[in-house]
C-alpha cells in the first residue's frame, strides 16, 4: 500500500517519508512540482504534498480536486503551516455539506 502514496517536497520535509516506502520527490520550483505532480498523479492514489511546493501549482492543484484520485493533501513543511492545507479542506468539507461546518 505504500507504494501507491507519494510525497512532492522540499528534500527537508518529505525526505523522512522514506522510511515508510512512500515515493518521494524532491521539488522546489514550478517546474520541478508541475513534473513529479504529474508523474506521481498515474501511479499513486494519494500524494501529500507540502503547502510551499502546493502554492506554486494552485491551478494544477484545482484540476487535481476535481478528480476522484489522486487524493492531494497539503502538508506543513519544515517551516510550519502556512494555512493553505486547512483551507483546502474547509472548502472541500463546504462543497460535500453545503457550509462550513469546521
Amino acid at each position: 500500500m505504500a507504494n501507491n502514496i507519494g510525497v512532492i517536497g522540499e528534500k527537508e520535509s518529505v525526505l523522512p517519508f522514506q522510511l515508510f516506502g512512500f515515493q518521494v520527490h524532491y521539488a522546489t520550483s514550478e517546474a520541478e512540482v508541475r513534473a513529479a505532480l504529474k508523474q506521481l498523479a498515474e501511479r499513486c492514489t494519494i500524494l501529500y504534498l507540502t503547502e510551499k511546493c502546493g502554492a506554486l501549482v494552485p491551478e494544477l492543484l484545482a484540476k487535481y480536486q476535481q478528480q476522484v484520485s489522486p487524493a492531494i493533501i497539503l502538508i506543513p513543511d519544515y517551516d510550519g503551516s502556512k494555512g493553505l492545507g486547512l483551507r483546502m479542506i474547509q472548502e472541500n468539507v463546504e462543497k460535500a455539506v453545503g457550509q462550513n461546518i469546521l
